[in-house]
């Protein structure tokens, strides 16, 4: 099959679906935090918002990007098509490309003021698992359409690649968010290459510095080479969340539909003002803790 055919839809959807499910399973037996609602309330509430995204991106981002994918392929346009590369190189190259790029993506929707305001409904969830991965604002899903447009067009990224990137990202963000405690010594082996529970753990902690962190998506690489790489907090001592909203009233589906739209307390400061900090007590860079 030709870099001008995506992967089958009935693969993709096998293996995104496959995953889910299997993680969502995986989850009962083995957890690795305690949990402060209930699984059955959240993942419906979570698959809700999930699902409104969807409709998001088959109305907005699939309309666009992937017509523009053939584009790229047909006039061979962006940096891989200014070279005659075999498919299979051009892939792997495409691949970590994307992945790359959402990396700085992921930085942008937390510095850019505008941008959090649709990304913290993603970190408001008071506990992490497989269906937080899905948990993103139809809002954000909107602006993100023309960053996405940007990659395919500036990289020259092809349907097949992108098709694969897709599947690739949906399965590694599935896997990442979930409440599934792997052996410590696995998980210390697969956080070299590829993002982990424990890991992404971190970055959704209601402490600055730590949610600072482990921007990756896919693959761990781009913390390693910039210094944004986190392992030394264990998950018994992570607060996950964002700070202004601690209860589960305050994220409730309808409030988190509407809060990109309505006033916000400053999502930095706890309900009681203060700004949440840890005490010094692991060392950095020494891998994963428990």
């Amino acid at each position: 099959m030709g870099q001008d055919r995506r992967i089958p839809g009935w693969v993709s959807g096998a293996l995104v679906v496959g995953a889910f499910g299997l993680l969502v399973w995986a989850e009962i037996y083995r957890p690795l935090r305690e949990h402060r609602e209930g699984k059955v309330r959240r993942n419906i509430r979570n698959l809700t918002v999930a699902a409104l995204s969807a409709v998001a991106l088959q109305a907005l981002e699939r309309p666009v990007v992937n017509p523009l994918s053939q584009q790229v392929e047909r006039l061979r346009w962006g940096l891989l098509k200014r070279f005659r590369l075999p498919a299979w190189v051009e892939n792997v190259l495409a691949v970590a490309l994307l992945d790359y790029t959402l990396y700085l993506w992921h930085i942008l929707v937390h510095r850019m003021p505008f941008l959090w305001r649709f990304h913290q409904v993603h970190h408001a969830d008071l506990d992490m698992d497989t269906s937080t991965a899905l948990r993103f604002h139809f809002g954000e899903m909107a602006l993100s359409v023309p960053y996405r447009a940007a990659q395919v067009a500036l990289l020259g990224i092809a349907p097949r690649p992108l098709s694969i990137w897709q599947t690739f990202l949906l399965v590694s963000i599935m896997f990442h968010h979930s409440d599934l405690r792997f052996p410590l010594r696995l998980e210390r082996r697969l956080s070299r290459f590829f993002v982990t529970p424990r890991m992404h753990g971190i970055h959704h902690s209601i402490i600055e510095d730590e949610v600072n962190s482990n921007w990756s998506s896919g693959l761990t690489l781009w913390d390693w080479l910039h210094g944004t790489l986190r392992l030394d907090i264990p998950q018994s001592e992570i607060d996950i969340g964002v700070p202004a909203y601690r209860s589960p009233e305050d994220v409730t589906l309808p409030k988190l539909v509407e809060m990109p739209f309505t006033e916000q307390p400053p999502t930095d400061r706890l309900p009681s003002g203060e700004k949440p900090r840890r005490e010094r007590r692991f060392s950095v860079g020494k891998g994963l803790r428990g």
